[in-house]
């Protein structure tokens, strides 16, 4: 994963991630931009007005702003992509500013498992390229923004496209010895530089060991929502990532 900030740098798990979805024929990566400004008082308007030059509608004044995608080598859309802000105004104002900018884009809010209090919502999305959600929180005097689109063409193209009503977990070994996952029931093994291997779960939560020779096996849980896909990886090293959300 590369991520700028005050500067750049990158990481030994963006690279091998980059590898661990060999079996597809196409490397994803995975990257994030974020910034940090000071305080800005709460005595501004509550007014917001939109940023032209962000990947995914917010507000021009912030404390904090993030961009993370994940793409495939080749391809300039994203696969995914998550705006992680947090900005000095109330959760309404953010909430009314969301629903006129993304009706903008053509987002068509869906009301089925929408999620509207004075502290939090959650409202899922149609956007013209695939899957959204937004994620609002109150955080201070201000408000938290999780925003993700997803590109549904980009994903079927990848072989990453979960069947409906299902989440895909993909298991990838990038280490140099044999590695085996063990969930729902399952056991799926990769040898030492074979290619990764997907499976289809049913939505829920799943407890999950990764057993490597030399390591000790290390159980965690995952949990899984329609849609969703999943990368579990072994990394060169041996040592199991922790599971990485793709899709």
């Amino acid at each position: 994963m590369r991520t700028v900030g005050t500067g750049a740098r990158a990481s030994a798990r963006g690279l091998a991630f980059a590898c661990g979805l060999s079996f597809l024929g196409i490397c994803m990566f995975a990257a994030s931009a974020s910034a940090w400004m000071p305080h800005l008082s709460a005595l501004f308007s509550a007014e917001l007005a939109p940023d032209p030059d962000t990947k995914l509608p917010a507000p021009t004044r912030y404390s904090y702003r993030g961009i993370h995608t994940t793409i495939v080598q080749g391809v300039e859309t994203p696969l995914r992509t998550r705006l992680e802000a947090t900005v000095p105004a109330g959760l309404g104002n953010v909430l009314a500013f969301y629903r006129t900018e993304l009706g903008k884009l053509g987002w068509q809010e869906q009301h089925d498992g929408a999620v509207i209090s004075a502290d939090h919502v959650q409202l899922a999305f149609v956007s013209p390229v695939g899957p959204g959600m937004l994620v609002l929180d109150r955080k201070d005097s201000g408000t938290a923004i999780n925003l993700v689109q997803k590109n549904a063409s980009v994903a079927a193209n990848a072989n990453v496209m979960p069947e409906p009503g299902q989440a895909m977990l993909v298991f990838s070994n990038i280490s140099d010895t044999d590695a085996a996952l063990t969930i729902d029931q399952r056991t799926l093994r990769r040898a030492a530089g074979t290619r990764a291997v997907s499976l289809d779960l049913q939505p829920g939560k799943y407890s999950y060991e990764v057993s490597v020779p030399g390591h000790q096996a290390i159980t965690r849980i995952l949990n899984v929502a329609s849609g969703e896909t999943w990368e579990l990886t072994v990394g060169r090293d041996g040592e199991a990532w922790s599971p990485l959300l793709l899709y």
